[in-house]
């Protein structure tokens, strides 16, 4: 009786830990795949002078996770802390500042931006915690035209471009290393295909490079957020401000999904500082 008694327990245990794992929502490991605390992972990255955090554009974990990060920062860091945003361009900094300082309404600057589908439950928190608190935000991006032109036309298009247009971009000497496992990877699908597609990839990451240093002095820390692509492997953004400034003092967050988040893949090792792994039945905020 005994020993049925606890075949029968043991059998629950089983099949609770399967459901466990089931509905688990997201775990964090560090880049060799052992698990980590949150608090872990944010002593870590309040001793930075750059963090990255590299999300699904679609992932409510990412989402929530960047304010939370952002919030924890800023009561380290205070006003020296510098946002950054793949998600707003640079011809849209004049805009982004007046938001940020009050001077138009959030119905004036939504009507007025080119804003991402999710801006109104991914990104108004975090502008409005940067308009709360008089943080400086900067919009990094290339105008995605440019971007387009460049990859449709190549790098010679865009010498014709205003001195105006050209001052939202990296200067146009900047350099792409093909030999970088991400450029690597776009190269090869760019095979297939026509345009230049790495080109048009590595203006967007030299040009978040080049407007997050612009930003900076001395006494800043900088928040960047960014899809992972640009700065995953400390490639992308990460590579363009090694370039500059080799020195630098970076950390890297990014978000991978998985069937099981319990155990973190070998291909999602080594991506970044801290590997945020969530749910791939996680629902998508667009």
């Amino acid at each position: 009786m005994i020993r049925l008694l606890s075949i029968a327990f043991l059998t629950f245990l089983i099949a609770f830990s399967s459901i466990a794992q089931k509905v688990n929502g997201y775990e964090i490991y560090n880049s060799k795949g052992k698990k980590v605390t949150y608090e872990k992972m944010i002593k870590f990255l309040e001793n930075r002078e750059f963090v990255f955090f590299g999300e699904y554009h679609d992932n409510p974990i990412s989402h929530w996770l960047q304010l939370e990060v952002l919030e924890d920062l800023y009561e380290v860091h205070g006003s020296n802390l510098v946002m950054a945003f793949e998600m707003f361009e640079q011809d849209q900094q004049e805009l982004l500042d007046a938001y940020l300082n009050e001077k138009i309404e959030s119905k004036v600057f939504q009507d007025s931006c080119r804003l991402w589908p999710n801006y109104q439950t991914d990104y108004k928190p975090l502008l409005d915690f940067a308009r709360m608190n008089d943080l400086k935000s900067v919009a990094s991006n290339i105008p995605r035209r440019y971007a387009s032109l460049l990859f449709k036309r190549g790098r010679e298009a865009l010498d014709a471009l205003s001195e105006e247009e050209k001052s939202w971009m990296v200067p146009l000497d900047f350099v792409v290393d093909t030999t970088l496992s991400q450029y690597a990877k776009l190269q090869e699908m760019a095979m297939h295909g026509s345009g230049s597609f790495t080109e048009a990839q590595a203006i967007k990451d030299a040009t978040m490079a080049h407007f997050s240093l612009e930003n900076m002095n001395e006494e800043s820390v900088l928040y960047h957020m960014n899809g992972a692509y640009h700065s995953d492997y400390y490639q992308g953004i990460i590579w363009y401000i090694k370039q500059k400034r080799p020195d630098a003092n970076i950390g890297s967050i990014t978000t991978v999904t998985q069937e099981d988040v319990n155990t973190l893949k070998e291909d999602n090792k080594g991506r970044a500082d801290f590997i945020i792994c969530v749910n791939e039945n996680m629902t998508s905020t667009h």
